[in-house]
């Protein structure tokens, strides 16, 4: 995820991007993030790196945020667009330039906690990790790279996409609280599968994309069908 943080203020800067920080980190979501100065700053560099999400103060002194909105909006019609400012005057204008959200400022943490909770059904699951202790360190796992784990012998066995497995000790729940992003189905007590790589499901095992095999509990079984299908419906939705 590439996020812009533009406001002429230096100290206004450093607070949000210290309030957001705290965000990504509660989240594990990866972001890069890049602070801007000026509308005009921003709109030298925007085209080439295409933010998904943009926050932007209304009130600066070169380019006001509206009408750097505006012009954003001319080779950037997707990222969400997130207004700050000091004022409900220019709301109008905001819904205009197709804005996400509206924060007025002095903003608080929980506002910025409920906004992220919804920005984050609005991106894919490649830009969200989890870290686990592994050998001693820690290791950052993408979800999209995760096919599954199972509990064995009190650790969890993480299966990834490149063939590689990692394994920390912690229990299953623990685990699988943390993957509960819709992307993830506990087929039983100790085995969860990322359905971004299930081919298929003959109701009573998830067939993944490389033939692997993975049996659901018989009580689990049509809320895996149900499950799956949702699944498929909302990747035939986004796309």
């Amino acid at each position: 995820m590439r996020i812009a943080l533009v406001d002429d203020i230096a100290s206004e800067l450093k607070r949000l991007r210290h309030m957001l920080d705290i965000q990504l980190a509660r989240l594990a979501l990866d972001a890069e993030i890049s602070e801007f100065c000026s509308g005009k700053m921003f709109l030298s560099v925007a085209p080439k790196k295409m933010f998904d999400l943009v926050f932007l103060d209304i009130y600066m002194e070169d380019i006001n945020g509206v009408d750097t909105a505006k012009e954003l909006r001319c080779f950037n019609a997707d990222c969400l667009l997130v207004f700050i400012t000091s004022s409900m005057e220019h709301a109008l204008d905001a819904f205009r330039v197709r804005a996400f959200h509206y924060l007025v400022k002095p903003y608080k943490d929980e506002e910025l906690t409920k906004l992220f909770d919804e920005i984050i059904h609005r991106f894919p699951v490649q830009d969200r990790y989890i870290e686990v202790k592994a050998s001693g360190s820690i290791v950052r796992l993408r979800f999209q790279d995760i096919l599954y784990a199972e509990h064995y012998q009190h650790q969890i066995h993480i299966y990834q996409t490149n063939n590689q497995k990692t394994v920390t000790r912690q229990t299953f729940r623990e685990f699988s609280a943390r993957l509960a992003d819709g992307h993830f189905f506990s087929c039983s007590r100790g085995l969860i599968v990322n359905l971004e790589h299930v081919k298929d499901f003959d109701g009573t095992s998830f067939i993944l994309m490389d033939g692997k095999i993975l049996p659901v509990s018989r009580d689990l079984a049509k809320a895996a069908r149900m499950a799956f299908g949702d699944f498929l419906f909302d990747r035939r939705t986004d796309t």
